[in-house]
This record gives structure tokens, C-alpha cells and sequence, in this order.
């Protein structure tokens, strides 16, 4: 998102730039005797205090989304939810970040996604199993309701089996409650 803004705030630099009237010299007039030489001053105008060297880093910067790879833009849509203890139910603060991930699915009809359901250390294998299961099932529920076909995204469970925390304390096992989103190839 904060790409996004950069990109279009470069571009309303380069607009502004290119839509300013420029000062042009008059041309050359034939030589006047000294005596007759009448000193001109030139103002700018307040508006073009965009600098040349801005204008040029600025069209360096342009880039369009069809020149970052899509890859690039995922990393920045696809993050991580997290669960409370126990819990499969999406929580207030993954609701955003779930709105964009389907905000980018719909405007990228090509893609698909897998979505890997995480638990903590507690519980016995199976249960953490059948507890990401259903965490990667409620995201997919959620995003389905916002729009995105359900042919396009697969779940599948780690449980507790792959944790990005290894401590045993509630920081780090707040960490491995999660939902991951991994681009399909």
C-alpha cells in the first residue's frame, strides 16, 4: 500500500512538473548600442518550484504495477493473520489485511492461493491439526464472502508442525497461531 502512494505521488510530481509553464528565452535580438541596453529581470513563478533534478528522479521512479512482478506486490498483500488461543474465528485486526488480500485476488484474476493454518505447541498433534484446519477454512470462508471464487484458493493444516517461534512462552506462541497465504504455482 505504501508503494502504491509513493508511485502515485511521484506521479502527480511529474504531472504538476510537465503541466507548469515552463520560462522560455526570447530569442536573441540583434546587438543594441550600449547606451540603449535595457536589463531584464527574470522571475519564476512560484509555481514551478519543482527542481529539475526532482523531475528527473521522479520519472526514474515511475513505475507502473505491470513492471513490479506480481511477486513483489504479494509479498507487500499476502501477510499473516493471527488466532487467539484456541480460536478459529477471524479477529477485528485481520479483517483489513483480509480485505486486501481479496481486494488484490479479484484485481488479479490469475492468481491463486494456498492458505496454511498454524497452531501453538499446546494440544496433541491431531487436535492442532483439525484446529488449523479450521483456520484456514474460516479465511477462505471469509474471503469467498468478499468475492474471491473458492476454485482459487486451497487450504491445507501444519497444526503445530512448522512454528516460526520456538520459544514456549505466550509471545511466541501468539506467533505460531497463524494463517499463512503462499502464492500457488
Amino acid at each position: 500500500m505504501k508503494r502504491y502512494a509513493l508511485i502515485i505521488a511521484l506521479l502527480l510530481v511529474v504531472i504538476v512538473g510537465a503541466c507548469a509553464k515552463r520560462y522560455t528565452r526570447p530569442p536573441e535580438k540583434a546587438e543594441v548600442p550600449k547606451e540603449e541596453v535595457i536589463k531584464e529581470e527574470v522571475i519564476k513563478p512560484e509555481t514551478e518550484e519543482v527542481k529539475e533534478e526532482e523531475i528527473a528522479y521522479a520519472r526514474e521512479e515511475e513505475v507502473t504495477e505491470k513492471e513490479i512482478p506480481i511477486e513483489e506486490i504479494a509479498k507487500d498483500v499476502l501477510r499473516d493473520i493471527h488466532f487467539d488461543f484456541d480460536k478459529y474465528n477471524i479477529r477485528p485486526d485481520a479483517r483489513p489485511i483480509l480485505d486486501e488480500i481479496a481486494d488484490f485476488l479479484i484485481k488479479h484474476p490469475d492468481i491463486n492461493i494456498v492458505i496454511e493454518g498454524h497452531c501453538d505447541e499446546r494440544g496433541t498433534n491431531e487436535y492442532n491439526l483439525a484446529l488449523g484446519d479450521r483456520r484456514a477454512k474460516a479465511a477462505k470462508d471469509y474471503l469467498v464472502s468478499k468475492g474471491v471464487s473458492p476454485s482459487r484458493i486451497l487450504t491445507i493444516t501444519y497444526g503445530e508442525e512448522r512454528p516460526l517461534c520456538r520459544e514456549s512462552n505466550e509471545e511466541c506462541w501468539q506467533k505460531n497461531r497463524r494463517d499463512h497465504f503462499v502464492l500457488m504455482k
